[in-house]
């Protein structure tokens, strides 16, 4: 929940003025709210508009609700389901979680579903249960379809903290999510798994050179044009 219309125009010049061609896929994801501001801003230079969120629901009596249908209207390509603060602060479960990736693929968008462990599970050691179960969702919804998802694997622990799970962590975790896939569909390979735990200007290179790690769902970096950057040339 940041930006405003100035800081948003601002941050998205200062990503497009490098290079109106980008070497690798490069999406922002912005409040509701801005959507049509950003899509205005993007359109055209090859990086994509993403939504933080979107109701389980297809439309009717959910006041305040943001439905996929009505986020593709804006030209949205991607729709972050599952993060981990929504799951934390407002309760959603993996069957939520589920529905919303459903709607999402329905609506010919790309869900990025997020997976992950809190600190207690991590040092509990159940890191795997956690995230095999919350994909397991995820797969039993959508079936035939699931290589159509981007998935991301965000620590709960590595988030905001300042830590970050190792490369050796991250691929890993990656691994057992990218076996699991394959357990479910012939087309596993093709979906992009990133992570998203604190992933950084200085930390990229080495996260994104695991063989498994496709990509960054950056968080805070992202609100710092030459961070981002930074992050985005790790990826090329």
């Amino acid at each position: 929940m940041n930006g405003g219309v100035g800081f948003n125009a601002t941050l998205v010049q200062a990503l497009l003025a490098p290079s109106a061609t980008w070497q690798c896929r490069v999406a922002v994801c912005v409040p509701n709210v801005y959507l049509a501001q950003v899509r205005d801003l993007v359109r055209g230079s090859g990086m994509e508009l993403g939504a933080q969120d979107v109701s389980a629901h297809a439309s009717g009596a959910y006041t305040g609700e943001v439905s996929a249908t009505m986020l593709r209207e804006f030209d949205t390509r991607l729709v972050v389901v599952g993060h981990s603060e929504r799951r934390q602060y407002h309760g959603e479960t993996d069957s939520v979680v589920a529905a919303k990736a459903q709607q999402v693929l329905a609506a010919g968008m790309t869900p990025v579903v997020c997976v992950g462990e809190t600190l207690a599970e991590y040092e509990a050691g159940v890191t795997d249960e956690v995230v095999k179960r919350q994909l397991a969702a995820v797969i039993h919804a959508n079936g035939h379809c699931i290589s159509e998802i981007v998935l991301a694997y965000e620590p709960v622990w590595a988030i905001g903290t300042g830590k970050t799970a190792s490369p050796e962590i991250a691929q890993r975790v990656h691994g057992v999510l990218r076996a699991q896939l394959r357990a479910a569909t012939p087309h596993a390979d093709r979906v992009h798994i990133l992570y998203g735990g604190s992933m950084n200007a200085s930390n990229a290179a080495q996260l994104l050179a695991q063989p498994d790690v496709d990509g960054g769902l950056v968080g805070g970096a992202a609100l710092k044009a030459p961070d981002f950057l930074a992050i985005i040339a790790a990826a090329v």
